[in-house]
């Protein structure tokens, strides 16, 4: 391989923050690289993401909660679903589920605002690009697939299965592999593309994903939830096409196609370590988890730190991070999304009316829907006065746009509200608290009157209508939901962020994942990847992606690689 090492950033590493000392609840992690190289591990069967609805009736005689005789904390320590924390108790917010059920409905309510899509700036917007929301989505079900949980009992951890591979290996995008899954691909290797997209002239040769004649078209691709909304089925084309790209310069070198998929996994798996996490975590958690990183190093210089992420045999989805930390990606939703010059601003789902009117997916797209990804994507500076401007994913924190406290019925039913559907599964999951995480990470706690809810802009009548969590019942106090201490603490973890436009820089405030939800999310990430013994932080932990430019690669750049392919 003929790969360029890039040199290093001239920009200003954060300031660090001292790792966590252990407690006697978080002993030291024995995951460290010894030279970069792993231990190869076993790794649990393919997870997901699907949500039932709670009860509403009483249980029938003779159904017993599954889990119910259990002990209150998980027997496993890795290997399908685990914990981080299993010495925790578990949250309650009642005496009864009844009691439980009002209380959490409650603070979801809080939780949803009423924004209607706008096709302009936004006091809402955060410094964050709007396709990291749904690249997020993208890694979430490379990660995680459980179809067989459920709201309506009481879940027994030990029983979740994760159907998917706890590894950055894109199985949501190559399947079982070209000889077990021959349709994705051509003769050669490459993948086959549907039918073409028109609408945007910086994406002439947009396809949709290849479907099947069924009404509605389903998509034939690795993972069935990459065809959900109109955005992110359009992300699996733009990877469809940049294996292809890959291959076309690759392929006449003599690479096999496991060699190129190699390529291919290791520049998303670069990506997601050095591009999606700092957008999304706080300088200061990204030093202290991974120092390369903040300082621009390597791991063999400067080794990442866990200290809460335990592999001791296989790599594992803990749940702090499945069911509360990782969500915060619900908040950063816009209400609606311009896809291109020719198609304005379309709320991100459809409810009660017909296709088109909304960005729900699971069906084929009009023809003139090929996304302008510069809208989504820094890949070249925009108007930021012009509805062609990029837009901006919303600010992490304690709301959630209106068009997900009512979520049509083939996305969610009973309840609809994905708020409350999040603080139910983490209540049924038996989370602890955000307050005891954080205690047992060693962390300052934050007070009550800390944790607010409501849109974390920097408009006076939004803050003024900020309120404490404990407004919602004293159920609240010292004890509040895992998933809505991780919104809540973004707050106090604000970043100056800077985008480039073609009027000149803008900088704008932005919450990031703090001590606790970022540190779970990138210690999560990053012992995934050093579990995993096919992962370049493993085999080859000096690599650099052969597409850099100007030594780094984003994901504005992977984009930029598959568009012009």
């Amino acid at each position: 391989m003929s790969d360029t090492v890039p040199p290093k950033s001239t920009t200003t590493p954060p300031p660090a923050i001292p790792t966590p000392a252990p407690t006697a609840a978080t002993p030291q992690a024995n995951i460290q690289p010894s030279g970069g190289i792993a231990k190869p591990v076993v790794v649990a069967p393919p997870t997901l993401h699907i949500d039932a609805p709670p009860p509403t009736s009483i249980r029938p005689h003779g159904t017993g909660v599954r889990g119910l005789t259990l002990s209150r904390g998980s027997m496993l320590f890795e290997g399908r679903f685990g914990r981080m924390f299993r010495a925790l108790p578990a949250a309650d917010f009642g005496d009864t589920d009844e009691q439980t059920g009002k209380a959490l409905g409650d603070l979801a309510t809080a939780m949803v605002s009423n924004d209607p899509p706008k096709d302009g700036a936004d006091p809402e917007e955060s410094g964050i690009p709007a396709v990291y929301t749904y690249f997020g989505q993208f890694i979430d079900h490379d990660l995680t697939f459980d179809p067989s949980s459920s709201l309506q009992k009481q879940n027994d951890p030990d029983a979740l299965v994760d159907f998917r591979t706890p590894r950055f290996d894109l199985d949501n995008l190559y399947g079982r592999g070209k000889d077990d899954d021959p349709y994705f691909y051509d003769n050669d290797g490459k993948f086959l593309l549907g039918h073409p997209l028109s609408g945007a002239k910086s994406n002439p040769k947009a396809c949709d994903l290849p479907r099947s004649q069924s009404k509605p078209a389903r998509a034939i691709i690795g993972d069935p939830r990459n065809d959900e909304n109109t955005i992110v089925s359009q992300l699996q084309g733009l990877f469809h096409r940049f294996h292809n790209a890959v291959f076309d310069d690759l392929k006449p070198q003599g690479y096999s196609f496991e060699e190129i998929q190699r390529e291919v996994r290791w520049h998303y798996q670069w990506v997601v370590i050095n591009d999606f996490l700092p957008k999304l975590v706080h300088p200061s958690v990204i030093a202290s988890v991974l120092p390369h990183v903040a300082k621009h190093t390597d791991i063999v210089k400067d080794k990442p730190s866990l200290v809460f992420y335990h592999a001791q045999r296989d790599a594992f989805m803990p749940l702090e991070f499945s069911v509360a930390a990782y969500r915060f990606g619900h908040s950063i939703v816009r209400p609606g999304y311009r896809l291109s010059e020719t198609v304005p601003v379309l709320p991100v789902f459809t409810r009660g009316g017909k296709f088109g009117e909304g960005l729900t997916g699971f069906q084929a797209p009009p023809d003139n829907w090929a996304i302008d990804w510069a809208l989504f994507a820094d890949i070249e500076p925009r108007d930021p006065d012009s509805t062609q401007r990029m837009q901006l994913a919303y600010r992490i924190d304690t709301s959630l746009v209106g068009p997900l406290g009512a979520l049509p019925d083939s996305v969610g039913a009973n309840p609809n509200s994905l708020a409350l559907r999040n603080l139910l599964r983490g209540w049924r999951l038996r989370l602890p608290t955000g307050q005891d995480v954080a205690r047992a990470m060693g962390v300052p706690v934050m007070a009550d009157a800390d944790i607010l809810i409501g849109r974390f802009t920097d408009d006076k009548p939004d803050q003024d209508a900020w309120k404490p969590i404990t407004a919602f019942g004293k159920v609240f106090e010292d004890n509040c939901p895992l998933w809505t201490y991780v919104l809540a603490e973004t707050r106090l973890c604000q970043e100056k962020v800077t985008i480039q436009t073609t009027k000149g820089p803008t900088v704008i405030s932005t919450p990031k994942l703090g001590p606790v939800g970022g540190r779970i999310v990138a210690e999560t990430f990053a012992g995934i990847m050093l579990a995993d013994s096919s992962s370049y932080l493993s085999q080859y932990p000096l690599w650099k992606p052969r597409y850099a430019k100007n030594g780094t690669f984003r994901l504005a750049d992977l984009i930029a690689k598959a568009l012009a392919s």
